[in-house]
Order: C-alpha cells, then structure tokens, then sequence
C-alpha cells in the first residue's frame, strides 16, 4: 500500500506541475509579470500600448499631413529609454528584458509580412510604362547619393565606429543607407498630395520602384559580407542567393501561376483558402531559406511578393487580406522595438549634432540634385524637377529597417544608430511640406494622360458657354455620369432609359480604357456648344441636325483613395482594373441594349477631392450635364398603420426597434454625410449643368409620368426643357404645372430670396456639410430672371400648339405628351405636394410610374418655401432639414411628403445671370 500511495502522490504532483493553476487574476497572479511558461499575458499588455500610444500619435499628425510611419517612429522612442525608460520601473514593468525576444520574433514575422506586401506592391510594369524617365531618374538618384554617402561613412568610420567593423562593410552599408528611398511612404506621401495621377506622381512611383529594388539588392549584398566568416563565404552566400533569386522569380513564378489559374483563383481575382495557404507557405519558407544561408529572413518576403501574379486583381486581393493586421499590429510593434534600441540621450555633444546635420544636408541633396537635375535636363519644369527631387529623399520605413538590419549585424552601435534614426525622422517630415511648396496644386498641369482623357475641350475652349437663354430647345447630347457604388445602377439605368429616344440603328460602344475626345466627338468635331441656348428669330427654322444628336454618356467611375497599400496598387493598376470592374461591366451591357454610346474613365483619390474630379472631368470632356445618383430607400409601413390592422407587404418587415436608434418607420434612410457632402460639392464646383436623381428604392415600369412644378428660376427653367427633353421619349408622358404664391387673406406678401451664384462668387462652406454660399441678388438680375421665365413658359406651354410654332420638330412631338396648367396659391409648396399625391395616385391606376423633378432652386427663385418646409419637416419628421441644402426646398418637400414615385431628379443650371 505504500508503493502505491507513494505512486498516486507522484502521478498528482505531476499534474501539479504540468497544469498550473488557471486561476490567473483571480487567485492572485499578476497578468504584467513576465511568466515563462504563459508569456501571453504580457504580450496583450505591451501590444495594445504600442498600438494605442502609435494611433493616437498617428491622429495627431496626420493633421498636418505626415504619414502614419512618423507616428509608429516617434512612439517607439517615446517607449524606450529616451523618455518613457526614465521613469522608474516603467522599462522593467513594461517591457522587461526576458519578454523582448517574444517581442522580437512577432516582430520579425510581421516585418517579413510587410517586405512581401512591398514586393507586391513592385508593379514592372509600371516602370516599363516610364521606363526611359524612371530609369535615368532613378539610376541618377542611387549613384550620386551612394557616392556622397560612401564618402560621410569615411568620416563616421574614423570617429563613431569602434574597432572589429570591417571597414568595406561599413561603407557599403551607409552608402545604401543615404541612397535608398522608402517606397512605401512614397506612395503615401504621394496619395495624400492627391498626385498618384499626375504626371510628376507617376514618374516618381517609376522611379522608386527601380530604386527600391536595387536598394534591397544592395543591402542583402552588405548583410551578407558582413556575416560571412571569410570572402569564399561571402561568395557561396551570393551565389546561393542569386540561383535562389533565379529560382524564385522564373520556375517559382510559373508553378505559383500556374496553381493559381489551376484552382480559379487567378480568373476570379481572389485568392481562395488552398492559394492563401500556399502563399503563406512560400513566405515562411522563402524567408527561412534567406536567413538560414547568411542574409536576413526580410529578403525572404521581399522576393515572395515578386513572384506574385498582377493578372485579374490576385495581388490587390491577396493585399487586402493581408495588410490591415501587418500595418494596424505587427509593424507598429517593430518600431516599438527600434524605440527601444534607440537612446537620443546619447546624442549629448556638439559634434554628434554637428554629425546629424551633415546626415540630413547630404542625404537630402545627394538625392535632391542627382534627380531634380536629372529630370530638368530631361524636359521638367523647374517645380516639376524640384517635387521630384524632394519626393525621391523621402526615408521613413524601409530606412529605418536597413538601420535596424544595420545594427542587428553590429555594423552600427546604438549612437550611430539613434543619429541615423534622428536622420530619417527629419527628411521624412520635410518631405511633404517641402513638396507642397515646390509644387503647389495650382501649378499642376493635369493627369497622367494614363487614367485621365487629355486635357483639352472640344476645339480647345476651355470651358462649355454658359449663358442661360430662355430660347434654346437645343436637347443634351453628352452626358457624364458618376458610378460610384453598384447600389446607384439602378438610378443611372432608369435615366439612360429616359433619355432613350426612338431607336436607331447601334451605336458604337467606345473601350472602356482610357478615353479621348474623339471617343465622344465621334466624326462630328463640330463644338456642340455653339449650339447651345442661341436664341432664335421668328423666320428662323429648326436645325434638325442640332436636335437628332445621338446620346453619348461618359462614364466616371469613382474609388477613394485611402493609405491602404491596396488602394494605391489599384491606382497604378487603373487601366487594368476598369476592364473587370463589375459596376462598369454591367452599365456597359446596358448601354448595348439601348443602343447608346458609351465610354469609361476610372478615376482614384482621396474622397474630399472626388467632387472636383468630376467637376474637372466634366469641363475637360466637354460634357453637358453631370448626372449624379443618390439612393435614399423608403420603408413603407408606419408604426400606426400596424395598429389599425393593414395588410404588410411581403417584402417589407417592420422592425419595432428602429425607433429606439432614431430611426422613424416611413422616413427616407441610407442618407450618407459623406456622400451628402459630395453632392453639394459637386453643385457648387461643376462647370456645367448637373442633374441628381434621387433614388427612392421603388421599381419604374416601361411607361414613365413626369411630375414638375415650375416656380421659376434659373435651376427651373432648365428643369423644364429637360422635362421637355425626356419627354421625346414614346413611353414618357409629363404634367407640368405653373405654380405661384397668390396673397392670403392677411394680405402677406411674396418672400424672395436674396442671392445668386456664379462660379466667381460660390465657394464651399468649411462646415461638416458643404454648401453654397451665395452674393446678395439684385433688382435688375431679379427682374431678368422673371422676364426669363415669363418667355420660357410662354414658348412651351402657349406656342407648342401653334400652328406656326417656332419648337423643333421633335420638341413639337413631345409637346403631344406634356400637360401644361396654372395654379396660384398661399401655401405654394402645400399645393405642390398636394398635386403630386394626386398624379401618384392617377398614374398608379394606370400602371405607370411617376418621376417627380425640381429645380434645386437655391438662386434667383421668385418664392421662399422655407418657412412651409420647416412646417411639414415638423409634422413628418422624416427628412433632416439639412437635405434641403442638398435637394432644395421642393426635392426635399418631395422626399418629406413620402409621395410614392421611382425617383426625384433634382436639377441645377450653371451661371444663370437671370
């Protein structure tokens, strides 16, 4: 019995050993202690203050515009001992040494990630797309650099280094130190400057790719000599690497490939778990491989991520699985780590500042000079070469892992290590104000001809006339529609459907690539604007070659641009990505079906910049309408309308807790602030006429009914001739009414407003929500509106009928499908509202749809609705009064009322003077 007592009590201390107590907290361990056996505890607690501490330094500085890498730098040096490590017991609690080596090797794991999304991002095809610029540019940037560099390590040598550094291996590696460009915070530094499409952006990206990948070539090179052991073993390891290279790149490349076309992933532009699993694999493995022969494991992934096929948007998928855990976790812990290995407190004598600022003054005029004069001999202009210039001396990133690489193979010691931190911290934070003032945004000359069409008007004007005449019967012919979500198809389709006229045989689809004037001009470059809004004598006749133009819609396809690596790869991938968007793919095939020409821009940038985008495109295409889609969808069931019992529509579920989100049942929803913000920029900034169509979620059918209530103004008079347009469709009927405010019992007269717009005079308001601001309106501009709308409405509504009317021949046919009527009343917009329930209500019985459309009528409008729009803001609570500054007063009576329609077209003149 003892034997076996003494048995049990061995087999239970065992487990005492093995499991210790799970307990944790509870039973009194304390989780920041370092514990060998459950380190978990303590990685969570260094892991979220690295990530904390740099996100928040990164919000700060990103106000004024530095990339997110200054942040993860400076919050690493604030961590270690330059000034959190003072404190006491903060460095031992907080990161005590026995915990860094878990550190250390997620680290390593994250950084050899990050080289294979860099490699990824090395696009060879955009460096043969600019391969005699980016070439010269980026060879004249290593070469000078290198030498000027090679030339500062002679004197770092002799009064930093301490005996034992080879003194050949020394040089090599400062020389690729000064000369290496941090490519990845050059694409940043690039989207946030909003010149990834310009022409100056492009070469620089060319350029830095080149310079990138003779950088790491150069830098495995030094690594390798200095961990050889003798030179036959610097040479083994060379070639080792170059056949690995090799290896890599050529049969690496065709088996990746050909298991990615194998498995689909490559046809479908996505990677699926058994690609995902291999790419992995070939990560770790190639990185094993790269630190087992003698040159870090970072070489490993960098060369992975060339092998990666560009084909179908693989690698742009495979980036955006990748990249938000490596960028938001991983390299912030790097950095950490170079903080804490970093002691500015070293750096406490005048010839150490004195060498610092000989680091900074030769490596950014080593660069500056070798590519700035390089591109001013090549034909740059002179703020052109000095933004090059500038651009290419960025550090940042891929310098500090060279420095860290530097000081893992004891080339460096921990004070020349923090001086060349100090170094690429300050080129890196002058880089950007530097270039803004070198090349400010009103000295660029326009896009790279690459994703953007060329920058010229039809016959050279360089706007479209502007002149609001009340005769013109002239109907659009060239439209440019913004896509920018697959939600807004079905808004741009009933549209294109609308502008539909009588079929005529096919029109020629343009490719949905790059386009040119002569794509939309066709072989009539006559300048269409000539035929815009030119009054007419009374003998004169219709030009039926004004009114029989085909309808040709340019399509600009919008994505923001956001410091993601993915969406930089989509900009340099533009022309490639445009071919297998989906969203344009499908308004293509619809486009066929109605016989109507169309052509594709994409277009890539940051989100406050889209709306000028599009106002630029539209003034350098010649477009004579902008047509933008917003979706609001409407739920259909009130919460009272349940409580009395009424049928529910099968497709409609209420939910009885929206109310309690500030949601109302029946209010319009899927209002975005952003995309809000959007529209009224483009309003305030477009060259031409613009058109929103509020999309309310209903189905049109084949037959549509227009609603407009025409009150006048400059946005109203245009509304009509548009409605008169749409109208030359056979399956479009129209009811437009006259309505105007008559004196009420109390004897109150009409409310104007007070203000016009012009483009010299509309700017954009610094508030959340953009708005136009406009100069006050005065009696003669006032009194030429009315006298505008009186002939306007008189050409339509008296003349159309005529026998000897002055209307074109298929403005005459329309006119057989337009109902023109009057109404006064005190309450204007009530009555408006009150009409349109009734035409919903007609045309429902008739099985059509109706489409309601407005002026935007924020300038020269006779009447005032504000006052009654509050009011019925007040009894639907449906609509925020802000969309009245987007739709106007009536669209957003219109969208408040619930009237049931497909759509609301929301229409804005530009530059009427009357």
């Amino acid at each position: 019995m003892g034997v076996l007592s003494r048995d049990i009590s061995e087999v239970v201390e065992y487990f005492k050993r093995a499991a210790p107590s799970q307990a944790g907290i509870i039973s009194g361990a304390n989780p920041s202690v370092y514990n060998a056996a459950d380190p978990f505890p303590l990685w969570v607690i260094q892991v979220s203050i690295i990530i904390c501490f740099t996100q928040l330094l990164g919000l700060a500085l990103a106000r004024v515009r530095q990339p997110r890498v200054i942040a993860e730098v400076l919050g690493g040096i604030i961590l270690g001992p330059t000034v959190m490590g003072r404190i006491p017991g903060f460095t031992n609690a907080i990161f005590p040494p026995q915990s860094v080596s878990l550190l250390t090797l997620t680290s390593t794991i994250g950084l050899v990630l990050f080289l294979f999304l860099i490699g990824l991002e090395v696009d060879v095809r955009v460096l043969r797309r600019n391969a005699k610029y980016s070439l010269t540019i980026s060879a004249a940037g290593m070469i000078l650099p290198f030498a000027l560099g090679v030339g500062l390590a002679v004197a770092l040598y002799h009064k930093f280094v301490a005996p034992g550094v080879e003194f050949g291996h020394f040089l090599l590696f400062i020389g690729v130190a000064i000369a290496i460009t941090a490519f990845p915070v050059l694409c940043r530094i690039l989207t946030d400057l909003n010149l990834l499409e310009d022409h100056v952006g492009v070469i620089v990206l060319s350029a830095g790719v080149g310079n990138d990948v003779v950088g790491w070539i150069l830098l495995a090179l030094a690594v390798a000599l200095t961990n050889a052991s003798s030179g036959l073993a610097a040479l083994w390891i060379l070639l080792t690497s170059v056949a690995f290279v090799l290896f890599m790149v050529y049969p690496g490349r065709w088996a990746f490939v050909w298991l990615a076309r194998r498995t689909g992933s490559l046809e479908n532009g996505t990677p699926n778990p058994l690609m995902m699993t291999v790419t992995l694999l070939v990560i770790l493995g190639s990185a094993f491989f790269t630190d087992v022969i003698g040159i870090h494991a970072i070489f490993g992934g960098f060369i992975a991520g060339l092998i990666i096929p560009h084909e179908g948007g693989f690698a742009i998928a495979l980036v955006e699985k990748l990249e938000d855990l490596v960028c938001i976790v991983f390299l912030p812990l790097y950095f950490a780590l170079s903080g804490l290995r970093t002691n500015l407190g070293l750096l406490n004598d005048g010839i150490t500042w004195a060498y610092i600022v000989l680091i900074c003054v030769i490596a950014f005029f080593g660069k500056f000079v070798g590519c700035a004069l390089t591109a001013k001999l090549m034909g740059f202009s002179n703020r052109e070469s000095s933004a090059i210039g500038t651009l290419m001396s960025c550090k940042g990133l891929v310098e500090l892992i060279v420095l860290n690489v530097g000081l893992q193979a004891q080339i460096l010691d921990t004070r020349l290590f923090s001086m060349f931190v100090v170094h690429a911290i300050v080129l890196t934070v002058m880089t950007t104000p530097l270039t803004l003032w070198c090349y400010p945004p009103q000295h660029r000359h326009g896009r790279s001809p690459r994703v953007a069409i060329e920058k010229k008007t039809i016959d050279g004007q360089d706007r479209i006339e502007s002149q609001d005449r009340p005769l013109e019967d002239t109907f659009k012919s060239k439209f440019l529609v913004v896509l920018n979500k697959i939600e807004h198809l079905p808004a741009i389709m009933t549209i294109m459907q609308l502008l539909q006229t009588t079929p005529k045989s096919p029109s020629i689809i343009s490719g949905r690539s790059t386009s040119t004037e002569k794509d939309l001009k066709g072989d009539d470059s006559r300048d269409i604007t000539q035929d815009r809004d030119l009054p007419e004598s009374p003998n004169s006749k219709p030009r039926p070659e004004n009114i029989h133009r085909p309808v040709t819609i340019n399509a600009l396809r919008l994505m923001e641009l956001t410091d993601r690596t993915s969406t930089v790869m989509k900009s340099s991938e533009a022309d490639d990505l445009i071919l297998r968007d989906p969203l344009v793919s499908v308004f293509f095939a619809f486009g066929r079906l109605l016989n109507i020409a169309i052509a594709s821009t994409m277009s890539i940038g940051h989100q406050d910049s889209l709306a000028t985008t599009v106002a630029g495109h539209a003034r350098d295409n010649g477009s004579q309408m902008v047509i933008v889609p917003w979706q609001v969808a409407k739920s259909n069931v009130l919460p009272e309308e349940l409580a009395h019992g009424p049928s529910i529509p099968p497709e409609t579920t209420y939910n009885p807790f929206e109310g309690m989100f500030g949601k109302a049942s029946g209010s319009e929803r899927g209002t975005s602030v952003v995309y809000e913000n959007f529209i009224r920029k483009i309003f305030a900034e477009s060259p031409v006429d613009v058109g929103l169509f509020v999309d309310r979620g209903t189905p049109a059918s084949g037959h549509q009914h227009v609603f407009f209530p025409f009150f006048g103004g400059p946005d109203d008079r245009l509304a009509l001739r548009f409605v008169v347009q749409l109208c030359a469709n056979d399956n479009v009927t129209a009811t437009i009414v006259r309505v105007t405010k008559s004196v009420n019992s109390q004897g109150a007269n009409t409310e104007t407003v007070a203000s016009t717009e012009t483009p010299e005079n509309s700017k954009v308001g610094a508030a959340a929500f953009a708005d136009t601001i406009y100069a006050p309106q005065n009696t003669q501009t006032r009194i030429a509106s009315d006298t505008a709308d009186n002939i306007v409405w008189l050409r339509y509504a008296k003349h159309a009928t005529a026998p000897h009317s002055q209307l074109s021949p298929q403005a005459r046919s329309a006119m057989r499908r337009i109902t023109f009527s009057e109404t006064s009343s005190p309450l204007p917009l009530r009555s408006t509202l009150e009409l349109a329930a009734k035409e919903a209500s007609g045309v429902a019985n008739a099985s059509k749809s109706l489409l309601l459309v407005s002026g935007r009528g924020r300038r020269f409008t006779p009447e005032s609705h504000r006052a009654e729009l509050d009011s019925i803001l007040a009894e639907q609570s449906s609509v925020n009064a802000d969309v009245a500054k987007t739709v106007g007063e009536v669209g957003a009576g219109f969208m408040a009322a619930g009237t049931k329609s497909n759509g609301i077209l929301v229409l804005q003149a530009v530059n009427g003077v009357w």
